[in-house]
Order: C-alpha cells, then structure tokens, then sequence
C-alpha cells in the first residue's frame, strides 16, 4: 500500500499549485487536464475498492474525466483524498491479498482478487502519474516531485 500511496501523492502534487485555470486546460487533443486526471482515478478508486472489492451499492463511477463549472483544485483533490481514506480503510480489513471481491468485474465477469486490485491501480496510478507529470511540464515548465 506504500508504494500506492507514493503514487497517489504524486498525482495530487502535479495538480495542486497552478495558477489560474491552468490545472483545468487540455494538455493534449483528447482534452486531458490534471484535475481531469485526479478526477478519474477518483472514481477508480471508488470502483476497484469500494464498487467491486467491498461490494458498495453506489452507482458505478464513469470513469469520465470531464470537470464541472463547480470543480476547483481544492474539491477534485479533497474528493480523491477522501477516496483514497475510504480505499485504504478496505484494505485494512482485508486480511488476505487473495480474498475475492464481492462483484466480479470485465466483458466475462471476472472474479478479482484484492491483490489483483492493488497491482492493478498500482498500475493504473503510475500510468496517470506519468501523464501528470507531462501536463504540469507542458502548463508551467515544473518538472521533478
């Protein structure tokens, strides 16, 4: 969970201290913002961990990365920071990486380990995280931790 949560740190430090809008402007033509990008892997978090680990009746996340005209630095990542409390508390009760989510998930229903979830928003965090990375160098030159 460390190296998880290295990882997440790394995100939200890429999207916090921008001046303006900047955090909220499309680095490439898809349209992919840093707080677009915190906004995402907050509804991963909610999904793997919360939706398909521990079995939450909540609507599935969309995944989505649009902002809404309310959105500002300070609630996209207070909503990941919350997520990311709320993941790490359902980690905690596991008490063994080889216990079964409670939803199978994917095209062919697929039952997940919580070790399959962790590897895999390892992965999905890290792959975000390089994104961040070149959104900020492209918004303010900032480039580092």
């Amino acid at each position: 969970m460390a190296f998880l949560d290295y990882l997440r740190e790394g995100v939200v430090a890429k999207a916090q201290g921008l001046e303006g809008d900047l955090a909220r402007v499309p680095g490439v033509p898809s349209g992919t913002n840093l707080l677009g990008l915190v906004k995402h892997l907050t509804e991963a978090e909610m999904y793997w961990f919360e939706w398909v680990f521990d079995g939450a009746e909540e609507e599935v996340p969309d995944f989505g990365m649009e902002l809404a005209a309310e959105d500002t630095e300070e609630s996209v990542v207070a909503g990941y920071r919350a997520a990311v409390v709320r993941s790490n508390a359902i980690i905690a009760r596991c008490g063994d990486l080889g216990q079964v989510a409670a939803r199978a998930t994917g095209k062919n229903g697929v039952p997940r380990s919580m070790r399959w979830i962790l590897v895999h928003m390892i992965e999905e965090t890290a792959r975000h995280a390089g994104h961040a990375d070149i959104l900020r160098e492209q918004a303010d030159g900032a480039v580092g931790r």
